[in-house]
C-alpha cells in the first residue's frame, strides 16, 4: 500500500467543555478521493481545517509527507485583500504551475478575471475560490462544500475536471450524486470517532445503517447485563469471598462503560403543519411572458399545477428561477399572458437567503414570533424547547442569537419556522443548501406525505429525483419546458429529443400559440347554461363558506361530542360534503372563466 501523504491519528479537541473529536483519524494516499460525512456539528469541517493546518487539535498527530502541497476550499472564501477576481486566483499558484489555468479556470466558471471582489455576489466568490485551488493542481485538494452556491451546469462541469485531476481529495458535500460520482472511500464521523469505509458514498448509508442497528443490539445486550448483575448485588454479596468481590468490581466497569457510551444520535423530528385542503386548480399559467428591459426571462409560458402537484425548478443561475416562482405565486405580475391562482391557497415560503432571519433575534424568539413559550404545529400547541429538540437544538440554545448559529444551524431554523406554520402550498428555494444529508433524507420523507402542493426550486439533482413528480427545466431564450419526472427524466427525456415540437411552438407575430390541438376557437360560443352557472355560482359558493363556517363553528365546541356524540358524527358528515361541494362550485367555476377569457381572446 501507498504511504500516505497525508495523516491524522488520536485527534482531540474539545469546544467549550463538550469533546467535539476523540480519537478522531483519517489518512489520503496519492490521488485518493475521500469523503467526510456527518450530521452537522459532527466536526466535519473542524476535521478538515485541521487537515489543512488552519486549526491546533488539543493532543494528536497531524503528518504530511515532505514537498506534499495542499489547497484548502473555505465555505465562506475571503477576496477582501485583491484587486481582482484574476490576481485573487493566481496568488495561489505555485512556481511551476501552469501561468494560463487561472484564466481559463475563471472563464469555465463564469467569470472574466477583472472582476472586483468586493462586488461578488455568494455564487461568484465561490467560483473563484474553486478556480484559485484548482488552478495549482495540488497533490491534495481539501473541499469544504464546493458545490454550494453553484447551478447545476456548474456542478456538472466541476465533476469533470475532478476527475480529470491527479490530486488526491477529501470532499465534505449535502450532494449526493456529486459524492456518488466522485468518492471511493468513505469517512463517516459519529460520536467523535471517525469510521472508514473502502467504498464510495453510494454504498456508505447501507453500511451505516447496519452499523447503527449492531450498536442498538450491544447497548441492550449491555444494558440487560447489568439488570442481571444489579438482581444478583440485592441478593447479597459474602465479603469474604473473592471470586464474588471480583465480580462486583466487573459490575463496576459495566456501569462505568455503559455512562461513558454516548446517547444515540438523534435525528429530526420533521412535523408540517397542514390547514385545510386548496381548490384542485393551484396555478394556472397561459402565455405568461416576463423581462425587465433586456433579454426574455419567461416567453409564452404555459403550466397548470394541481392540487398535490410536486414541480421542480431547474436551470442555471441567472436563468430566472426565482423570478418564475415569484411569477406562479402571484408575488410578481407578468408583462404578458395570465396567471390565476386557485382558492384556499395558503401558501408558506421558505427563501434561499434566510432574508427573513434577524440576527439580534434569539432561537426561541424566531420560533415563537417574540410571544410566549410554545409554537402551535399542526394544530398543537408545543413548548419551545421541545420543538427546538426535535431539529436538533440544545436547550441552553434557547436564547443564543441567530447571528452565531452555524449554516447547517440556520438552515434547520429556518426548516422549523416554515413547516410550523399552516399551508397547503410549500415553496422551497433551494431548501438543501446547508443541510445534512440525514436532515435532507427526512425533509424528502416530510414532503413525500405532505398533502399539499410543493413548488421547488433546486441545484441538487439527486433531491429533485426523490421530490418531484415533474421538472420545468430552462430551454434558452426565456423558453420554459416541462418534463415528467425528476432531473435524470428530464436529462433522459432531453437526450432522446422529447420536447422538441414543444420548443418550436412559440408565439406567431398574431400572439397565438403554433402548437396544435390549441382548442377552442373563437367562432364557439358558451352555452346558455355555462352563462347561468358563471353568473350564479358566486352567489353559491358564498352561501357554501358560510354553512362551511357555521359548521366549524360547532364543531369547535369542545363538550360538544359529549352532549351528543351521534349529531357531532352528523355534523362532520355535513362538512365534509359541503366542503366537497365547495370544491366542485371552485373547480366548476374556475373552468368556466377559463373558458369565457380564452372565447374572448383574452
Amino acid at each position: 500500500m501507498a504511504p500516505p501523504l497525508l495523516m491524522l491519528r488520536d485527534i482531540e479537541l474539545t469546544f467549550g467543555g463538550t469533546p467535539l473529536l476523540e480519537g478522531t483519524a483519517f489518512s489520503v494516499t496519492a490521488g485518493e478521493r475521500l469523503c467526510l460525512v456527518g450530521r452537522n456539528g459532527s466536526g466535519k469541517s473542524t476535521l478538515l481545517k485541521i487537515a489543512a493546518g488552519l486549526i491546533e487539535m488539543d493532543d494528536g498527530e497531524r503528518f504530511v509527507q515532505p514537498g506534499t502541497s495542499i489547497r484548502y476550499l473555505p465555505q465562506e472564501p475571503d477576496l477582501s485583500a485583491y484587486a481582482s477576481t484574476l490576481d485573487y486566483v493566481e496568488a495561489g499558484l505555485d512556481a511551476g504551475s501552469d501561468p494560463y489555468r487561472p484564466q481559463y479556470l475563471l472563464s469555465e466558471l463564469g467569470l472574466n478575471g477583472t472582476e472586483d471582489p468586493k462586488q461578488l455576489s455568494g455564487g461568484e466568490a465561490r467560483r473563484a475560490a474553486l478556480a484559485r485551488v484548482l488552478a495549482p493542481e495540488p497533490d491534495i485538494l481539501l473541499l469544504d462544500e464546493p458545490t454550494n452556491h453553484l447551478d447545476l451546469t456548474a456542478i456538472e462541469w466541476l465533476e469533470k475536471e475532478l476527475k480529470s485531476i491527479r490530486s488526491a481529495m477529501v470532499l465534505i458535500s449535502h450532494d449526493r450524486r456529486f459524492l456518488e460520482n466522485i468518492t471511493r472511500t468513505t469517512v463517516w464521523i459519529y460520536q467523535g470517532e471517525t469510521h472508514r469505509l473502502d467504498e464510495g458514498f453510494a454504498g456508505f448509508e447501507a453500511w451505516r445503517d447496519g452499523m447503527l442497528e449492531q450498536q442498538v443490539v450491544e447497548r441492550h445486550k449491555l444494558d440487560r447485563k447489568i439488570v442481571r448483575e444489579m438482581e444478583w448485588l440485592r441478593q447479597g454479596v459474602p465479603a469474604r469471598r473473592k471470586r464474588n468481590q471480583g465480580r462486583l468490581r466487573a459490575l463496576g466497569d459495566l456501569r462505568q462503560q455503559r455512562g461513558e457510551q454516548r446517547a444515540l444520535a438523534g435525528s429530526v423530528q420533521m412535523t408540517v403543519g397542514e390547514t385545510r385542503t386548496s381548490g384542485k386548480l393551484v396555478v394556472e399559467a397561459k402565455g405568461v411572458g416576463k423581462s425587465y428591459g433586456g433579454p426574455q426571462i419567461v416567453e409564452n409560458l404555459d403550466v397548470r399545477i394541481l392540487r398535490g402537484d410536486r414541480l421542480a425548478i431547474v436551470g442555471p443561475n441567472g436563468a430566472g428561477k426565482t423570478t418564475l416562482l415569484k411569477l406562479l405565486t402571484g408575488a410578481l405580475k407578468p408583462d404578458s399572458g395570465t396567471i390565476k391562482l386557485g382558492t384556499k391557497l395558503e401558501m408558506v415560503t421558505l427563501d434561499q437567503q434566510r432574508d427573513s432571519l434577524d440576527n439580534t433575534w434569539t432561537l426561541a424568539d424566531a420560533l415563537t414570533g417574540g410571544h410566549g413559550d410554545s409554537v402551535t404545529v399542526g394544530g398543537q400547541q408545543k413548548h419551545v424547547i421541545g420543538y427546538m429538540k426535535d431539529f436538533l437544538f440544545l436547550p441552553e440554545q434557547a436564547r443564543t442569537p441567530i447571528g452565531k448559529l452555524s449554516g447547517g444551524e440556520r438552515g434547520r431554523l429556518m426548516l422549523a419556522r416554515a413547516l410550523a406554520q399552516t399551508s397547503n402550498l410549500l415553496v422551497l428555494d433551494e431548501p438543501t443548501n446547508d443541510l445534512d444529508l440525514e436532515t435532507l433524507d427526512l425533509l424528502q420523507e416530510m414532503l413525500a406525505d405532505y398533502v399539499g402542493t410543493v413548488l421547488l426550486v433546486s441545484h441538487d439533482r439527486d433531491f429533485i429525483d426523490r421530490v418531484a413528480v415533474s421538472t420545468l427545466g430552462f430551454e434558452g431564450d426565456g423558453l420554459w419546458i416541462e418534463y415528467a419526472g425528476g432531473y435524470s427524466d428530464m436529462m433522459s427525456q432531453r437526450h432522446h429529443g422529447a420536447g422538441g415540437p414543444q420548443k418550436a411552438a412559440k408565439k406567431s407575430k398574431s400572439g397565438k400559440s403554433t402548437k396544435s390541438g390549441g382548442g377552442r376557437t373563437a367562432k364557439q360560443k358558451m352555452s346558455f347554461k355555462d352563462k347561468h352557472a358563471l353568473e350564479t355560482l358566486p352567489d353559491r359558493m358564498d352561501a357554501l363558506q358560510a354553512k362551511i363556517a357555521e359548521l366549524r363553528m360547532l364543531l369547535a365546541d369542545p363538550d360538544f361530542f359529549t352532549r351528543d356524540a351521534d349529531l357531532f358524527h352528523t355534523t362532520v358528515a355535513k362538512l365534509q360534503k359541503a366542503d366537497d361541494d365547495m370544491a366542485a362550485a371552485e373547480e366548476h367555476w374556475l373552468s368556466l372563466e377559463m373558458l369565457r377569457d380564452e372565447l374572448e381572446g383574452k
